[in-house]
């Protein structure tokens, strides 16, 4: 089945003519009537009131481009490296890409990015150089400079009298045809340019028309239409809300057909919408090779794939600079960080994130442009005024040798144990996860369960924190039980595994680097050279280009930050800068910015690398130095401490955390948050003579076991999540609405007459923890205790605290709905209370008051 129409997107590095030439086709085709200009602001693609002011493309949109064969999308693309993700995601549905090159200035350094991506996603390219028309410019020069830093497969399609022999070069059987018969065959040249074996070069000036027509004639002669399944398929790229704030998914049809009223998963779709530049119009059905957008889809993202199509793999760029947002005085953070996530369904690359601890908004931009437009569409779309502070780079971490890490997870009633092996991966190759083990010792679901696990979250190192990559995970042994293992306990193993192997291994802080081009007067050179090398930087290339010299190379972004005025002020405005990311590479000052971070791995309780083991009954805390002591399978793939010396192919800093002591409070904290022990209420207990176990005699016969006499319990303790219990009970929602401290005492009233009854000893505890500075407290209000916890502490981890400190001497009682806590208090041996079972029993003890008091009258 072939498409209707052949997507050709249109990518050029920043100020090349990209969007005039897009004009220009669109005109000179007769699909527009009136010829627009940037400078003038009445570009038919354009649209964007922050486009026309700045000039440039910021948002990628599409227009009908009807040629006399072919029917043609052209989809305009971002041209400044802070959009060029925008660009990427434009990637996923093209069938052909125009590359436009500035005449005038050569191989940009964002074009040697572009085609960098462009070879990954294996996509055929046509190539306009642009602005011919330009004094010194010449077409020689530029040709021989593609061929040297593109490909050398460039061939050049406009007055080449040596046209036939140059395109036979791109295969032997083109070469045949050439020598056969001194020329090839068009469909051989479609062959060609559609496999990337020759890449089209066309010259002229898109403003003024030159050589337009006949690059349009070059792309109807010689493009074809791909080929689609007849089953239905769809990929999405893009989400955007229209004028009315109506959300539309971007797709490209992959086959079969779109219509209205269609169910995908479980929504159904309304419109099916045809962009061409601002305006639309609705279909009925949409075909293959259609670029349209649908709306009545909330939950699909970029990337996803829709029927017969796939997902797509993570996206090359990725933003290098983090941001606080800063927002104005009396305005709720939470309430507008709930809004402004919509955005990061429009640009996902944002990774807007709430910091819990801080109470504030961070989000992740790829350059100062970028975040003066979304200054701009905060203002607009919210209404409201916010700032940002001084951005600060995105760290990565690695391993420098090979480690194996081990997750073990066994509370009370479950079971899993993994074994995985991590090593070095080639730098940008990511996570790389599989699996090598049999059959005979763990079954494939699991094997599967837990490679899905180690996929769905970004693992953080543990130098600063910071997300790992350039790692190969392989799953190499694991154990389940029949009864007892359930799906959530390979997920609580695998990830503890990673931080486990991370706490082992050798790791190296990865930061990321610019690829620069630098443009100064001559007489400048010796201060850029100095420049450069104070940043740490690189020159690889110097090229004299008349009165200018032309510096090439790499820079760590943090060292850039601000060069760009910095030059401006030395070269008197003469120089200019372009750069683009290069990737990551070993931190040029890994000590420094470890120590700035000051991130302790072991007190990250959202991302432990202890495992819970369990010895009759009671789960206990491992810590990741001995996890080994205590874990049921071997290591399979020991690795010597030094052998990471050998596998270092470069000089870098490699840390080792440290054993560090860890005080009770603190091992504590860990230990609840994680899971608590069962406490048993029996007269004695058994306990694991754990002497035997580590010299490996334990073998879960009775006589390594001893016999400990337990305290009889003593009092009863109630203790009561606070505003869990306000927000579960509508009288006391309803007064929170209008005033929350009348709901704190009324609660506390109620648990006073409570306990009056009961002769109980009750805490109310409060969260308080996000009063910075705030000591916490704790009150006598009547008959009970009041607690206002300290800044970072939840009601939430006090009642872990006090119950895993108190449960052994007393009856302890908690009362909250919260799901994971009530799990964690059951396994330190607390008796669970929901909300409305609390509700219950007082309504219970308030009546037998009541009948008591009318008995003795």
């Amino acid at each position: 089945m072939q498409a209707g129409r052949i997507i050709t997107g249109i990518i050029a590095h920043v100020d090349s003519g990209k969007t005039t030439l897009a004009e220009s086709m669109l005109y000179a085709s007769g699909n527009i009537k009136k010829l627009g200009r940037v400078d003038h602001r009445d570009t038919f693609l354009d649209t964007n009131e922050l486009e026309r002011e700045r000039g440039i493309t910021i948002f990628s949109k599409q227009a009908e481009l009807k040629l006399e064969d072919k029917n043609i999308v052209l989809l305009d693309t971002p041209g400044h490296v802070d959009f060029s993700a925008e660009t990427e995601r434009a990637f996923l549905v093209m069938d052909y890409v125009i590359l436009v090159i500035n005449g005038s200035e050569g191989i940009q350094s964002h074009v040697l990015t572009l085609w960098k991506l462009l070879n990954i996603y294996k996509l055929p390219v046509f190539i306009f150089v642009n602005k011919m028309d330009m004094p010194d410019t010449d077409r020689d020069k530029v040709m021989d400079a593609l061929k040297k830093e593109l490909s050398a497969n460039c061939v050049c399609f406009t007055d080449n009298d040596d046209f036939f022999e140059d395109v036979a070069t791109g295969s032997e059987d083109a070469l045949s045809e050439f020598l056969d018969s001194d020329s090839v065959s068009d469909d051989t040249i479609r062959k060609l340019i559609k496999d990337r074996s020759i890449y089209p070069c066309f010259f002229g000036s898109a403003l003024r028309l030159t050589g337009v027509e006949e690059f349009l004639l070059g792309l109807d002669n010689y493009m074809e239409y791909p080929e689609c399944s007849e089953s239905f398929g769809a990929k999405v790229y893009k989400i955007t809300r229209d004028d009315k704030g109506m959300r539309e998914a971007h797709m490209k049809i992959t086959g079969g057909v779109l219509r209205p009223k269609q169910v995908i998963g479980e929504e159904k779709i309304n419109q099916i919408r045809i962009y061409s530049g601002a305006s639309y119009v609705t279909v009925n059905e949409a075909l293959p090779g259609t670029l349209c957008a649908v709306t009545g889809l909330a939950e699909i993202m970029p990337g996803q794939g829709i029927g017969d199509a796939k997902d797509s793999d993570e996206r090359v760029l990725a933003p290098v600079l983090n941001y606080r947002l800063i927002l104005p005085e009396n305005v709720n953070a939470h309430d507008i960080y709930t809004k402004v996530r919509v955005l990061e369904e429009e640009e996902p690359e944002l990774s807007i994130v709430w910091n819990e601890k801080m109470s504030e908004i961070n989000l992740r931009l790829m350059g100062e442009i970028q975040l003066e437009v979304l200054r701009r569409i905060i203002r607009e779309r919210f209404d409201l005024e916010v700032s940002f502070d001084k951005g600060s780079i995105v760290y990565k971490e690695t391993l420098a040798a090979p480690v194996e890490g081990v997750g073990h997870y066994e509370p009370l009633r479950h079971y899993a144990e993994v074994h995985i092996y991590m090593e070095p991966g080639e730098r940008g190759s990511g996570i790389q996860i599989t699996s090598d083990v049999s059959e005979d010792i763990l079954d494939r679901n699991w094997q599967r369960l837990i490679m899905t696990h180690l996929e769905e979250k970004k693992h953080l190192g543990v130098l600063t924190g910071s997300e790992i990559t350039d790692i190969k995970i392989t799953v190499v042994n694991g154990r389940a039980h029949l009864k007892h293992t359930e799906g959530g306990d390979f997920r609580e193993a695998s990830y503890r595994a990673v931080r486990h192997g991370l706490m082992r291994g050798m790791s190296v802080l990865l930061e990321p680097i610019y690829n620069y081009r630098l443009r100064v007067p001559a007489e400048n050179l010796g201060r850029a050279i100095n420049d450069i090398a104070g940043m740490n930087g690189s020159t690889d290339t110097t090229v004299t280009d008349g009165d200018f010299v032309i510096l090439s190379g790499t820079v760590p972004v943090e060292c850039m930050q601000g060069y760009q005025s910095t030059l401006a002020s030395y070269t008197k405005g003469k120089g200019s800068l372009f750069c683009t990311q290069g990737g990551y590479v070993p931190c040029h000052n890994a000590d420094e910015v470890i120590e700035k971070i000051a991130y302790d791995p072991v007190c990250d309780i959202a991302n432990p690398a202890a495992s819970i083991f369990c010895a009759h009954g009671a789960g206990f805390y491992v810590s990741w130095e001995q996890v080994e002591e205590y874990m049921h399978l071997p290591y399979t793939r020991q690795v010597p401490e030094n052998d990471y010396e050998n596998d270092i192919s470069e000089p870098v800093i490699v840390h080792r955390r440290s054993t560090k002591e860890v005080s009770d409070d603190e091992l504590d904290a860990i230990f609840e948050r994680t899971f608590g022990a069962v406490k048993r209420k029996t007269d004695t207990r058994r306990v694991i003579d754990y002497n035997k176990k580590k010299t490996g005699e334990y073998t879960g016969d009775p006589k390594y076991l001893k016999k400990k006499t337990e305290k009889k319990k003593k009092d009863d303790y109630l203790l009561v999540d606070g505003y869990n219990i306000i927000y579960a009970w509508d009288e006391l929602k309803e007064l929170a609405k209008d005033n929350l401290e009348s709901a704190r005492i009324r609660l506390a009233e109620i648990l006073c007459n409570y306990q009056g009854y009961k002769n109980c000893t009750v805490i109310l505890v409060f969260d308080a923890y996000r009063v910075k500075g705030n000591p916490g407290s704790t009150i006598k209000y009547n008959n009970i205790h009041i607690v206002y916890t300290k800044e970072a502490e939840t009601a939430d981890s006090y009642i872990e605290k006090t119950v895993h400190r108190i449960s052994r001497d007393y009856n302890v009682t908690v009362a909250t709905s919260d799901a994971t806590e009530q799990i964690i208090i059951f396994g330190s041996g607390a008796i669970r209370l929901s909300a409305n079972g609390l509700k219950d029993e007082i309504a219970r003890i308030n009546q037998e008051i009541f009948e008591n008091i009318d008995h003795t009258r």
